[in-house]
């Protein structure tokens, strides 16, 4: 006899919905049938889409910065997750430029990590690594991550890592077979000066930052066969371009992860009174180029929240470089991407995550033996009205939705029902090759 089982839903299954039951054993998927077994607890789904676990691959919970920490740890973040149907998170250490490092920074995390409620693995980070890639990379191995961050751009904070850097992680990644996360900005086009405020952020990290450096780091890519994934594309210029001039790399070994406010919002709201609340790093872009993105939507591998809380109050700058850099949305990332896009963007938020960030087949999809990691969506019109995460504001407040999660599981265990979240421990998940 079966733990669980659910019925009567329209599960996602082999990319496609259709009419099967899923049955659950010991917190793994154990059997997916038209067939009707025994099991001690049966779940009538009603017709409800089912729909694989989803993976948010970019998250700063508790991210310390110089003067601030955002407001989301890892027990409210992971909470508001379940409401929004993410069962697994990947989050990053501090960046570090030696091995020592690291490991404080991973033992750190560990235990910020610990009242997750759903599984959670890392991200390395490096800042200005000379000298030590080599050993950075092999003790990340050792901690079971196989990404490790680096940034193109913030060398005013000495987080920056170049060129020759650059190209050595990315030939040890394809030899190892890890993958390098960028952050991709070009720091001699990004200007900080003090008389900027929040509503010069196009300004002061242009669309060209962004495009230039990512053709850069793809040619970088090409030339060493080494496996690049660019974290948070911002504009459908860059993507254009990208796929103009290296359409023979992209899904292959560079991979474009997105996020939603980057195809919902443009960079006229900054001029809003509140529009110091929709600031983040990449900017927000020209509607032009929003509506670009949307129209290549299909050659977005990924999508990740880059999900960085802060308060009104902790915003509350007219001057620019004194404001965090962030904005909430892990919640609402799936209603807000299917209501968009529809069934196409469901791999980009599971099985597509999971395969690059070598989670699969353990996560990511609806098969038996993975993790019975999934939630149940009641399609109906709606809009966005509140959150459950630590901020005291809602940037997607009114977005029109066309559907809801109403239960949540994390390996067999329901962590969201009934409009409540049930207690639960998260596992740290060391990540291993692909299949």
């Amino acid at each position: 006899m079966y733990d669980i089982v659910l019925i009567n839903g329209n599960v996602f299954y082999e990319g496609l919905f259709q009419k099967i039951n899923v049955y659950v054993e010991a917190g793994k998927i154990a059997l997916v049938s038209i067939d009707l077994y025994p099991a001690k607890e049966v779940i009538d789904c009603e017709g409800n889409l089912v729909i694989p676990g989803i993976i948010d691959p970019h998250t700063h919970f508790k991210l310390a910065l110089p003067n601030i920490t955002s407001r989301d740890d890892f027990s409210q973040g992971t909470i508001s997750a379940a409401y929004g149907g993410v069962t697994t998170i990947i989050d990053f250490l501090a960046p570090v430029n030696n091995e020592s490092d690291l490991l404080v920074a991973f033992n750190t995390r560990l235990a910020d990590a610990k009242p997750s409620l759903i599984d959670y693995a890392f991200h390395a980070c490096v800042m200005n690594p000379r000298n030590q890639v080599e050993g950075i990379t092999k003790k990340m191995l050792e901690l079971g991550m196989n990404t490790v961050k680096l940034f193109t751009t913030y060398s005013d904070s000495g987080r920056r890592t170049y060129d020759n850097e650059i190209k050595e992680l990315l030939e040890l990644s394809k030899y190892h077979q890890f993958t390098v996360l960028a952050h991709i900005e070009n720091d001699d086009l990004i200007t900080l000066s003090d008389e900027y405020t929040y509503r010069d952020l196009p300004i002061s990290r242009p669309t060209i930052s962004e495009t230039s450096e990512a053709l850069k780091l793809a040619q970088y890519a090409k030339e060493t066969g080494g496996n690049l994934y660019m974290v948070h594309l911002s504009s459908g210029n860059t993507l254009a371009e990208l796929k103009e001039k290296f359409n023979d790399i992209i899904h292959q070994n560079f991979i474009i992860e997105s996020c939603p406010h980057y195809f919902v919002f443009d960079n006229s709201i900054l001029d809003r009174e509140d529009g110091n609340l929709y600031t983040m790093a990449p900017p927000l872009r020209s509607k032009m180029e929003v509506g670009l993105l949307h129209s290549l939507i299909d050659d977005v591998d990924t999508i990740g929240t880059d999900h960085c809380s802060f308060n009104k109050v902790d915003k509350d700058y007219t001057q620019l470089k004194k404001m965090p850099l962030g904005i909430a949305g892990i919640e609402h990332s799936f209603s807000i991407m299917y209501s968009l896009f529809g069934d196409k963007v469901i791999p980009k938020m599971t099985e597509n995550v999971a395969r690059h960030h070598r989670l699969y087949p353990k996560k990511g999809i609806i098969q038996q033996n993975s993790d019975a990691d999934l939630f149940v969506y009641q399609l109906k019109d709606g809009e966005i009205t509140h959150h459950h995460g630590m901020t005291d504001h809602e940037i997607y407040q009114g977005f029109k939705v066309k559907g809801e999660v109403i239960m949540t599981m994390s390996r067999g265990k329901f962590i969201y029902r009934n409009g409540k979240i049930i207690p639960h421990q998260g596992h740290y998940i060391k990540r291993g090759e692909t299949e």
